[in-house]
């Protein structure tokens, strides 16, 4: 057996830094062995991302289009109507999204806007797809609210290594973002939980992020890898790119901390090649993100993508309820 079968939650930033310092071929022949143990190398799950509140955001993320401190042209937005929520995941599902994600431009919800964010989950789900939220900070008894409604996954990133978020960020703390992590984990809700390439961090930043990710008492079930999109107005506009192998290295060493885990290939896409994709596959990456948008940035459009699947061959992971059926009349046949 493999020794990185074992989920581990104790690994070192120096184990994780000689992982990154692999040869090439041998990181990813690592990283797929370990993908080949806990999952089809040859399915893909997809899920689909709707921005339902946009703009003035009282943070001052440096990466983010939506922070009412950058001057990015980007207009404020009111919490869309549940019926253009309900519209856009039929629009998702129907051309094969299996989970549907939801982001407002919050520093942390009020109570109020909670609920209405809550029918808007229970509306989806009752479409036949996972739900997924990001919506800031969380307060205990929220995370627990949001259990009760039954969301699937909630998103809350960390972003960065501790020691380079402060650079990034400075209207909340990366301890802020554990403790709605914990909140959500204790609340039962799948953690979705990842970071952002390419903000001018080191290969020891990306290493301390992917050392506190994987050293959760619990990894995320789903570690989104996002490649920084630049946007004018924003503090890392014109920040120098990332060279995409290293891109590559970090989702493949994410793979193999956390191998139970979906590893999504998240914002970014649009500025990747095919090969650059498939590479990303090669090395674990089991999900994207679907559609035309992504908040407020571009993403490949879905003909695109189908069209590298099927020169890939790799195959969509089905709705919840087709799993749902196919199971039940499995226990009928049985």
């Amino acid at each position: 057996m493999l020794d990185a079968l074992s989920l581990r939650h104790d690994w070192s930033r120096e184990e994780i830094e000689a992982l990154l310092e692999l040869p090439f071929n041998d990181l990813l022949f690592r990283a797929q062995q370990v993908h080949r143990a806990h999952f089809d190398p040859n399915r893909i799950q997809v899920s689909s991302l709707l921005s339902i509140k946009t703009g003035a955001c009282s943070e001052d993320c440096g990466y983010c289009s939506q922070s009412a401190k950058h001057s990015t042209g980007l207009e404020k937005e009111k919490l869309l109507p549940l019926e253009d929520v309900v519209s856009a995941a039929e629009a998702a599902k129907a051309k094969g999204a299996s989970r549907f994600c939801m982001g407002a431009a919050w520093r942390n919800p009020t109570d109020k806007n909670l609920e209405r964010v809550i029918e808007m989950v229970q509306a989806v789900h009752d479409l036949g797809l996972e739900t997924c939220i990001t919506l800031g900070m969380l307060e205990a008894h929220q995370a627990q609210r949001l259990k009760q409604a039954g969301l699937d996954y909630y998103n809350h990133n960390l972003d960065t290594s501790p020691e380079f978020y402060g650079q990034v960020i400075s209207t909340r703390t990366f301890q802020d973002r554990l403790d709605t992590l914990a909140h959500v984990r204790q609340a039962g809700i799948n953690v979705c939980s990842g970071g952002i390439l390419g903000m001018g961090e080191s290969r020891t930043d990306r290493a301390r992020m992917l050392q506190e990710l994987a050293n959760l008492p619990k990894h995320p079930e789903s570690v989104p890898i996002n490649l920084l999109v630049q946007v004018e107005g924003t503090p890392l506009f014109g920040t120098d790119a990332l060279d995409p192998l290293e891109f590559v290295r970090t989702l493949a060493v994410a793979r193999i901390l956390m191998p139970a885990s979906y590893v999504r290939l998240s914002a970014g896409r649009g500025e990747m090649s095919d090969e650059m994709q498939a590479l990303c596959f090669l090395a674990g990456a089991n999900s994207i993100f679907y559609g035309e948008r992504l908040l407020t940035t571009d993403n490949p459009d879905t003909d695109k993508d189908q069209l590298l699947f099927q020169r890939l061959g790799l195959q969509m992971e089905a709705h919840v309820e087709t799993e749902v059926k196919a199971a039940k009349t499995c226990a009928r046949a049985g």
